[in-house]
Parts: structure tokens; C-alpha cells; sequence
């Protein structure tokens, strides 16, 4: 039976997250490794997906319909039905979602790609901002974001202490050491200097390369190709005011609303991915959500250790799904965003069926 209403993460493979690459902007290098690993794996074809859809970013690749060219990834025959949008790949995976639920196809493959180290990142970004009173001052995206860090401190929201906790939590995931780091490595994470004041260089998501794709199936498809698959039970986004004077930074309401709208408010997650490209988002993001302490939180290391950008926000539901497709956990969910200051976030739930 194919239930337009049951739709599940079956396969995820990304590129290894390098600080630079010396392929193309356009991806290709980056991508053909992920869809060779996802056939493999899924013993499936490119004739298989029945619709194709991406996420990047024409003005960080410093081209023009660079989703274009990426497509060499996937090769002139057999002829696919394929969209694009311009921004973080997890909102094409929303679109995949919403095309497999109109019961236009029963699998899609969604892929994102960015090449950051091309270019000088803290300024491209700025071009996400308002581009009549925002733009114009060039503020570069580590400034905006510490904005809201510093309004959270100054708030009593949270401590650098808070911050620093998270940054050594997502480090030792990073670098696969499951123990808990201990007051002593906190205090040194302290102890190092700013870099634009309230960070130092552990807050903040390091400068990344890299690419991700993921397969989604529908109903009895999801089960041929996964033994375990990761079924979406909800998904939503909703985005901020560009203004950051015209809302309050130390709170998410737009990811409060998706959470709600996906189904997330108060449910129990064994395990969240949440898109933290700065170390005070966290503090943010759980309360919007409504985590509780008894989830796990970016066990992947998260974007602190890793920030694919483009990417990276699909990499969230790729390592959340992954964790229920291992046998790892039951519920999951996902987090991406886009823009300065947490402006547009998407929540995915998911879980094992």
C-alpha cells in the first residue's frame, strides 16, 4: 500500500566536512560520491527517483544557475523531473515532501551543496539581509549573530559558561568521544580569547565545504528500500521579521510555531538535531521546541563541528533519520535554519514505525 501520508527518510550519505575542496562550485565533485553511496546502499538507480530537488546557493558559488551544472552529478539519461530552491537544502526537502504527498511520485532524492571557502563567507551573507537599511552597513553574519548572543547574556538568558558547555559537548561528538567533557575543559574554552566579542573561535560553526543527500520513499517503496525507515509524522517552517530591531532576539518564535505546527510541542524526542551555527542558538532552539533534558541533543557534533553550509540544515534530518534507521532511537527531530539570527526555521519530526 502507498499512502501518500506515510513518507520516510530511507537513505542519507554526505561529503566528508573539509574547511576547503578544490572542486567546482557547482558541487559536482561533492555530490556524485553521495548518489554513488545511496545507490549502493539502497540497490537502486537513477531511473528509480522519481523527482529530484535541490538546495544551494547561486551568490555564495559566485555563478549564475549553478543548480544547473550540479546536475552533471546525476547524469543527461535517463531525462528527470527536477526543482531547485535557493536556499538551505532542508526546505527541498520540504518541497520533495510535499510533491510525494500529491502522489506525483514515490521517491525523490533531495541534495544540497555549498563551497564557502570560495569566497569571503562573513560578507557574501550579508546579501541575505534587508537590502534597502540592513545590507547597506555590511554587517557581517558573526556580528548579527552576536547581537542575540550578547542580548541573551545581558538578559540572564544564558552564561558564556552555557555557551562554552555547548561547544565542548558538540566537539566531543564531532570527534566520535561519546564522554561528557568535564568542568576543566569548559573553564579552558573560557579562558581562550575573543574573537568578536561575547564569542571566542569555539562558538562559532567553522568555515566547512561539503554537500548531503537524502532519499525519501513513500508507504510500501520506504519499506522495500529500508528495513527501519524514518517516517515523517510532521513537518513545518515559518520565518522571523528580517528587522533585528523590530523583534526580540532572545527567543524563536518562528521556530516555536513550526515546532507546533509539526506536531513537536510537548512530545518526547530520544534525539534532536538542531542547526546551531553559533553556541548560544542551542539555548534558544531547546526552548522554543520544548526539549526536555532527557534528550539527546546533536549527537552528529552538529554544525559547531561541521557547517556545510546549504547543507547543512538537511544534514540535520539526514543524522536525526540515521539515528532511528541504526535502531539508535524511536522519535527524532530536526532542525534547520536560514538568515541572521535563528530569521526562518523548519522543524521535522520523525520516527520508527
Amino acid at each position: 500500500m502507498n499512502n501518500t501520508n506515510e513518507i520516510a527518510v530511507v537513505g542519507f550519505a554526505h561529503a566528508p566536512h573539509v574547511p576547503e575542496t578544490f572542486g567546482t562550485t557547482n558541487g559536482v565533485e561533492m555530490l556524485q560520491p553521495c548518489f554513488e553511496q545511496l545507490y549502493k546502499a539502497l540497490d537502486i538507480k537513477t531511473a528509480d527517483i522519481g523527482f529530484w530537488c535541490s538546495g544551494s546557493s547561486d551568490y555564495l558559488a559566485g555563478r549564475a544557475f549553478s543548480f544547473i551544472s550540479a546536475i552533471d552529478s546525476i547524469g543527461a539519461v535517463p531525462p528527470i523531473n527536477e526543482s531547485h530552491v535557493e536556499m538551505d537544502a532542508a526546505w527541498a526537502l520540504y518541497e520533495a515532501w510535499v510533491k510525494l504527498r500529491s502522489g506525483q511520485a514515490q521517491t525523490a532524492l533531495v541534495y544540497g551543496f555549498g563551497k564557502p571557502s570560495a569566497g569571503t563567507l562573513r560578507q557574501v551573507l550579508t546579501l541575505q539581509t534587508d537590502p534597502y537599511l540592513v545590507a547597506p552597513l555590511w554587517p557581517d553574519a558573526v556580528s548579527m549573530a552576536g547581537l542575540q548572543a550578547r542580548a541573551g547574556l545581558d538578559a540572564g538568558r544564558w552564561t558564556e559558561a552555557d555557551m562554552a558547555a555547548v561547544a565542548a559537548r558538540s566537539a566531543a561528538a564531532g570527534s566520535g568521544d561519546a564522554t561528557a567533557r568535564t568542568e576543566t575543559d569548559i573553564d579552558k574554552l573560557l579562558a581562550a580569547p575573543y574573537v568578536a566579542n561575547p564569542f571566542r573561535a569555539h562558538d562559532i560553526a567553522p568555515i566547512t565545504d561539503g554537500a548531503a543527500a537524502i532519499v525519501l520513499a513513500v508507504g510500501d517503496r520506504a519499506r522495500e528500500l529500508c528495513e527501519r525507515p524514518a517516517w515523517l509524522t510532521g513537518m513545518a517552517h515559518y520565518i522571523d521579521t528580517p528587522m533585528l530591531g523590530a523583534r526580540d532576539l532572545t527567543v524563536s518564535e518562528s521556530t516555536a510555531r513550526a515546532a507546533r505546527a509539526a506536531g513537536a510541542e510537548g512530545a518526547e524526542f530520544d534525539v534532536a538535531e538542531l542547526n546551531t551555527q553559533f553556541s548560544h542558538e542551542e539555548m534558544i532552539l531547546k526552548q522554543a521546541i520544548g526539549l526536555n533534558g532527557s534528550t539527546r541533543i546533536n549527537p552528529s557534533g552538529g554544525p559547531l563541528s561541521g557547517n556545510p553550509l546549504f547543507a547543512a540544515g538537511l544534514e540535520r534530518i539526514g543524522f536525526a533519520a540515521t539515528e532511528i534507521i541504526n535502531g539508535n532511537a524511536d522519535r527524532a527531530l530536526a532542525h534547520a535554519s536560514s538568515g541572521p539570527a535563528l530569521q526562518q526555521n523548519l522543524v521535522a519530526t520523525m520516527e520508527a514505525r
